[in-house]
């Protein structure tokens, strides 16, 4: 008999073979059975994992890369005009000594340059990072060796952000120009809903210079000290307390701070005899701008400021990125025609594209499902089969929400890679199935039995598959926080093709949802031709080719075994021998190119803008090479 004649068929009464009607066995026991024998339950629990899937998809969020705090903390001391030795012998030592004691630090790296002293802190596996960071803090508080002229220490938790876009004003203008086009854009941009957090890049710390004569200084009595003194007495924000009053306290504070070169111009010195009052500005020359600093951004061979836009919170990359492409388009017609505006690096693409591979690895891979087991067992199987897939893949994002897993990269990859593997049980389920239906069963009967004889052999296989991907949740540090996305959407979307295998797939193939209509069937007549051949050439590879084959394999076992083993050694002295090249991440082309030259230290700024020169002459003729 098949299980696709036709013909309604109740849970308990099936059609045995010469039409007549026998009962079905009632013996069948155990939730397996019931499900198979009650459909509407077996629907019911596909339109949950279905439903709730798809909400749970349109829930989640949306990220390039996953979340993940970084086991370090990290404390900076600016050290101004100093060289790298004496931020090393002055600070950095001292620090390294005062921390590297604390509980729960592993290991402590340290970076002195021209001016700065970097420290970073590295954490024990599961060490308390904020106990860290006020321990790390009151030790560095204790010291009292760091140079007078060191600024203070900035001590705080690494953490990693999230950049999505970046927008780029380029022109040959100087620098406040461009700086100010950035700040109107960088206002503007927050007053969207879909931006959030942005930072301006490229432009050196503000500066107030004051310079005063040597004459001047004579002239007047005064030296730099007595001026510098006079300045910070000037420029103050300091607390003053509170005053009780009968309304109640009020709270006195002193403001009287200066951020313009007009406001440190003003500043009084001293009075003179003649009652004047004695102003900076009389004196010496203030000039507002930037520190003087080697260090510049160019895009496309002009001078440029970067805004770079993040993703926080339930932020899309894809919002966000959208906003912000918008945006540049109307902030266009008003940017000057000499600066050139521009988006850069923009994250989104790169989430799309991979969520585009990923709806389009699932549509081939159900149409080839549907096509071989339309063409090896039968229409009806191919489809409840293929319905498989999304809701492995639904049961999936069922259960990302509640373990706070984002749609990103990393997960995305899983689910691709499960695309190979979610439909292999339902698949030996169902054939297990059709054979017994094959086989004179009924179709209740068929299913029970063809979907408990392989409850073991396909459990045990998807569990070797779970235990295969399961010691990439235990890396350790930062990797482990990334790769332990994949075990935990693989073993998820493993798991529900098994629930879609047992419980599910059974009650479909074991129940008829109607006759077919007169027309559908003369339309797929062509089609059940066409499975019938397959089928009986497929029979006679088994008989005349395959089994022959393998009763040759099975009593020659020993030699089977070695042969498999011996190609086996043959294989891994392969690799091992550096014949098959073998790399833990391979080697492909990106969509960036980066030049990169390190130079000595103490090199002129000449001699770096010059190397400059021969790496952008290089990239400009590589370009010109490729046709771009």
């Amino acid at each position: 008999m098949n299980i696709d004649d036709e013909g309604p068929v109740g849970p308990v009464d099936v059609l045995a073979e010469g039409g007549a009607t026998v009962p079905e066995e009632r013996s069948e026991r155990g939730p397996l059975a019931w499900m198979a024998a009650n459909p509407v339950a077996a629907n019911l629990l596909m339109a949950v994992v279905l439903l709730g899937g798809m909400l749970s998809a349109f829930s989640l969020k949306q990220e390039v890369f996953p979340e993940f705090s970084i086991d370090m903390v990290s404390v900076t001391v600016p050290y101004p005009g100093a060289s790298p030795r004496e931020v090393e012998q002055g600070i950095v030592l001292v620090i390294e000594e005062a921390v590297r004691a604390i509980d729960g630090v592993r290991r402590v790296n340290s970076v002195a340059s021209e001016g700065m002293a970097s420290v970073s802190i590295q954490l024990l596996l599961g060490a308390d990072q904020d106990r860290v960071v006020s321990d790390v803090t009151n030790e560095v508080n204790r010291i009292t060796t760091i140079p007078l002229d060191a600024e203070e220490p900035t001590i705080s938790a690494a953490t990693i952000r999230q950049p999505v876009i970046s927008l780029i004003f380029a022109g040959d203008q100087d620098l406040r120009t461009l700086h100010g086009l950035a700040e109107q854009a960088r206002e503007e941009l927050l007053e969207l809903p879909e931006v959030t957090q942005l930072d301006v890049s490229g432009v050196p710390p503000l500066e107030i210079a004051i310079e005063v004569r040597r004459e001047d200084l004579e002239a007047y009595g005064l030296t730099l000290e007595q001026i510098a003194a006079q300045i910070r007495m000037a420029s103050i924000d300091l607390p003053g307390g509170g005053v009780e009053t009968f309304s109640g306290e009020v709270l006195v504070r002193v403001v009287d701070r200066r951020l313009t070169a007009e406001g440190f111009a003003d500043v009084v010195i001293r009075g003179t005899a003649q009652r004047h009052e004695l102003r900076l500005g009389d004196i010496a020359t203030i000039v507002d701008g930037y520190e003087d600093t080697d260090q510049t951004i160019e895009f496309g061979g002009l001078p440029a400021v970067q805004l770079t836009v993040y993703r926080v919170g339930d932020q899309t990359p894809t919002e966000v990125a959208t906003a912000v492409k918008d945006y540049t388009e109307r902030l266009r017609a008003r940017v000057p025609a000499n600066i050139t505006l521009s988006t850069w690096s923009d994250d989104s693409e790169a989430l799309e594209d991979r969520i585009n591979l990923l709806f389009k690895n699932a549509v081939m891979g159900l149409a080839l499902v549907l096509i071989v087991l339309t063409l090896f067992l039968s229409r009806r199987v191919a489809g409840w089969v293929a319905l498989g897939i999304p809701i492995s893949f639904l049961g999936a994002f069922l259960f990302m929400g509640p373990l706070d897993v984002s749609i990103n990269m990393m997960t995305l990859f899983a689910l691709i890679i499960t695309l190979g593997l979610v439909v292999d049980d339902a698949i030996i389920v169902s054939e297990n199935i059709y054979r017994a239906g094959q086989q004179g069963m009924g179709r209740l009967e068929a299913a029970v039995k063809g979907a408990r004889e392989m409850a073991m052999p396909v459990t045990f296989s998807v569990l070797t598959t779970m235990v295969a991907f399961a010691p990439l949740l235990f890396v350790p540090g930062v990797m482990g926080k990334i790769f332990r996305l994949i075990p935990i959407v693989v073993m998820g979307v493993l798991f529900f093709s098994l629930v879609e295998s047992f419980y599910v797939l059974p009650a479909h193939l074991s129940h008829k949802l109607g006759r077919g209509w007169p027309a559908g069937a003369r339309l797929m007549a062509p089609i059940d031709r066409l499975q019938a051949g397959v089928t009986r050439g497929l029979e006679r590879f088994i008989e005349t080719r395959y089994r022959p084959l393998l009763g040759t394999f099975l009593e020659q076992r020993y030699t089977t075994v070695a042969v498999a083993v011996a190609i086996l050694l043959i294989t891994i002295g392969a690799v091992v021998g550096g014949v098959i090249p073998f790399a833990f991440f391979p080697q492909i082309e990106g969509d960036v190119v980066t030049a990169a030259a390190r130079l000595p230290f103490g090199a002129p700024v000449d001699r770096t803008l010059a190397v400059r020169a021969e790496l952008q002459a290089a990239l400009d003729l590589a370009i010109e090479e490729s046709g771009g």
